[in-house]
């Protein structure tokens, strides 16, 4: 009787890991495909991918200019901001470029070099880009981004999912990933460590 209780609870234990195996595994293909429907595209789709230094050349703040801001659904909407304009000598090369804050920037607006997330709130927006402005001002030189094959004349400051990114973005899946398979293997080495006992068993007997 006791043995049969403890088999049982063997069997529910296997099945309970089983799951777990299975729903980490399950998880991480899940994770996977949002990370290759969301990230991926922009990662291979950036053409900034060597790195460089730039030299500050100027930053100009245009007050209350009008600008237009696309938010990516082929809606362009007109917002009054200050819009900070910066102008980079690319490499020590004396070629002058503008520089944007990422990849989005540009896409967003391609006349600003930085646009804050919250254009609510006029004097917060303002406050932000002088700020961005005064810390550009205070480094003079720094790492930058730009497009080898000059697809693009424009440089950025950060890249929004750079490879390290991408290796952080792959790693959770991937170890969820090898946990839940371990899991499995486990699981199944018990269930045939547990038929080969039995069977030996019943040989001897």
């Amino acid at each position: 009787m006791l043995g049969k209780k403890l088999v049982t609870s063997q069997k529910r234990g296997e099945t309970r890991a089983l799951c777990l195996g299975l729903g980490m595994v399950a998880c991480s293909v899940m994770m996977y495909f949002f990370i290759g429907i969301t990230i991926m595209p922009s990662y291979t789709n950036s053409v900034w991918t060597k790195e460089t230094m730039c030299k500050l050349l100027k930053t100009n703040i245009k007050d209350e200019v009008q600008c237009s801001f696309n938010n990516g659904a082929g809606d362009e909407n007109i917002f009054q901001y200050p819009c900070l304009e910066v102008l980079v000598d690319l490499n020590f090369s004396g070629k002058e470029v503008m520089l944007y804050h990422n990849e989005e920037t540009q896409e967003r607006n391609p006349k600003c070099s930085y646009i804050p997330q919250d254009l609510k709130n006029n004097k917060e927006v303002k406050t932000l880009i002088e700020t961005a402005a005064e810390n550009l001002r205070k480094r003079q030189t720094f790492p930058c981004y730009y497009d080898p094959e000059q697809r693009k004349t424009s440089v950025i400051l950060i890249r929004l999912y750079p490879p390290k990114g991408l290796f952080f973005a792959f790693l959770w899946p991937s170890l969820m990933l090898t946990g839940g398979v371990l899991i499995i293997i486990m699981v199944k080495v018990s269930q045939y460590v547990s038929v080969l006992s039995a069977w030996q068993y019943k040989t001897n007997i």
